[in-house]
């Protein structure tokens, strides 16, 4: 591959908005990387989590309960529908959430890592073991408690963005094969946790309801047997599905994930068409410009270039914009709103001995803390040794071990399951405390694992580099391994690497791979 080739698209991009524009564009570039890193994300949801503690245990807390016990609503006649701020951002806002999470299931499924059987397989077993050894851990605390052992669901969830997001901060010192292993693991433990939801964690269900439930999906549905590909009419019916869950006694947050299922995934656009037809409109409108003209008097070339952009427009799936537009709202909006309100932990009244001198926090955090990567490591070692997965390519068991210790980060899914399981306020603090320890020890342990072993082999000059960087952000939501692995691939001046680096990835079947490269001592990677 030529410089000028390599240069050519990077040029395009920097010139193709006017000088006096350009700037602003930039800093909105940054913007809208910042929004979509999961580092950043993370760092926010703790800083959330960080003050609800504080708050809770200062004179403050009172008023800060009640500012979210606030109730806001509206009446029509004598009628009055209305909700308060802690409920609205826990059953309207969460259900935006899960259906964020339906999304992203949904792409596995259809074109990601969930669509390999033999390659899925692996972090599907291995999530099912760290759903089964939580559950039996906590039992064995709380077994004899009919009054706690309904929590038994709140320690069998990974939180996917806690999780990748420390994950993220290692970068491509760790193999590409981590990260998916430990994503793909954290979409089908999501999967465990909705139908553990839907099931146990309702109320008494209404048969009403829910025969009006499954008429909505059953438009959801017919829309999408139509081919309807506007987003418009599938959010508005997505409205109507919501609240008839809501009043049906299942959790309203599994209409999220139910709407996102019907969303269609494919393209209205006939891609093998567009790809000729834009190029025959881009030359079109280029022989119609004419740059002594001001561009708003030139109508053929206006024309020209709109119905370009509004066909190219929806060569996006839809499922695709909506997951778009719903990652940086969700990841620096609900997320946080939701652990400002939910991880209030107060102290005050009671010591700490006190809290965790409980069944139900040593079952959370153990069934965290030591059940998931125990599971998870289990399951995926027998799954190995009887032949019928292999471990991801470059990775280790040590890696994997760092992996497992990830996956006990619960955090948001667990103190979710937790407000859901339990209706004695003192039992929910408990499994609050127990997930927040649990999850912060998972987090900082697994880390300093996967980091030490990255030292070692940072000292023999590896690196692990992804041959299409951007195809990585979406696979494995590793933006901060991305970013790292074009750096280090721009940096490489050895031709032989770089033949390695274009020849395994024209034998990769989606044009991504992943190569182990032995630096020099002066490109050593460990500063990047």
């Amino acid at each position: 591959m030529s410089d000028k080739a390599q240069k050519e698209p990077q040029t395009w991009h920097k010139s193709i908005y006017i000088d006096e524009v350009q700037q602003n564009q930039n800093r909105f570039q940054k913007f809208m990387t910042f929004t979509y890193s999961s580092t950043k994300a993370s760092a926010l949801m703790l800083l959330a989590a960080v003050v609800a503690l504080i708050v809770a245990n200062t004179g403050l807390y009172a008023d800060f309960l009640g500012f979210w016990d606030t109730e806001i609503g509206f009446s029509v006649g004598e009628r009055y529908a209305g909700m308060s701020l802690a409920n609205i951002i826990n059953d309207i806002f969460m259900a935006v959430f899960f259906l964020l999470v339906g999304l992203e299931i949904k792409y596995e499924m259809t074109a990601g890592d969930l669509t390999n059987f033999r390659q899925a397989l692996l972090p599907i077993i291995g999530a099912v073991g760290g759903v089964v050894a939580p559950i039996l851990i906590y039992m064995s605390f709380n077994g004899g408690f009919p009054d706690t052992q309904h929590g038994w669901g709140i320690p069998t969830a990974t939180d996917i963005a806690f999780a990748l997001g420390v994950l993220s901060l290692l970068g491509n010192r760790v193999p590409n094969g981590v990260r998916v292993f430990l994503s793909t693991l954290a979409v089908a433990d999501d999967i465990i946790a909705i139908i553990v939801i839907a099931v146990f964690y309702g109320h008494s269900p209404s048969i009403v309801w829910l025969a009006c439930v499954v008429a909505v999906v059953l438009v959801l549905v017919a829309m999408n047997r139509m081919h309807v590909y506007s987003l418009l009419p599938y959010l508005l019916v997505g409205v109507v599905l919501w609240y008839c869950v809501f009043m049906s006694g299942v959790h309203s947050t599994i209409a999220g994930v139910l709407l996102a299922f019907t969303i269609p995934a494919g393209s209205r656009i006939n891609l093998r068409q567009f790809i000729g037809w834009s190029a025959y409109e881009a030359k079109k409108a280029g022989e119609s410009y004419n740059p002594d003209v001001h561009v708003s008097a030139q109508e053929e070339y206006i024309e020209t270039v709109s119905n370009l952009s509004h066909v190219a427009r929806q060569v996006v799936p839809p499922a695709t914009r909506l997951e778009h537009k719903l990652y940086p709202w969700v990841y620096f909006g609900i997320l946080p709103l939701f652990a400002l309100t939910n991880a209030d932990v107060s102290l005050l009244g009671s010591g700490v001995m006190e809290l965790v001198d409980n069944p139900v926090f040593f079952g959370v955090f153990f069934g965290l803390l030591v059940g998931k990567p125990l599971g998870i490591l289990l399951f995926s070692f027998v799954v190995v040794k009887l032949g019928v997965s292999k471990l991801p390519e470059n990775t280790t068991w040590i890696h994997m071990v760092g992996a497992g210790l990830l996956g006990g980060v619960g955090f948001t899914m667990a103190i979710f399951v937790a407000n859901l399981a339990f209706p004695d306020a003192g039992h929910v603090v408990n499994a609050k405390l127990a997930i927040l320890l649990a999850s912060a020890t998972a987090g900082v342990v697994g880390f300093t694992f996967l980091a030490a072993k990255a030292k070692v082999e940072q000292r023999r000059g590896i690196a692990y580099l992804t041959t299409n960087p951007a195809s990585t952000v979406r696979q494995t939501a590793g933006t901060e391994a991305a970013e790292r692995s074009k750096e280090l691939l721009d940096s490489i001046d050895s031709p032989l690497a770089r033949q390695e680096i274009e020849e395994a990835q024209k034998n990769s079947p989606r044009g991504v791979a992943e190569v182990v490269v032995e630096l020099g001592e002066d490109q050593k990677f460990g500063d990047q």
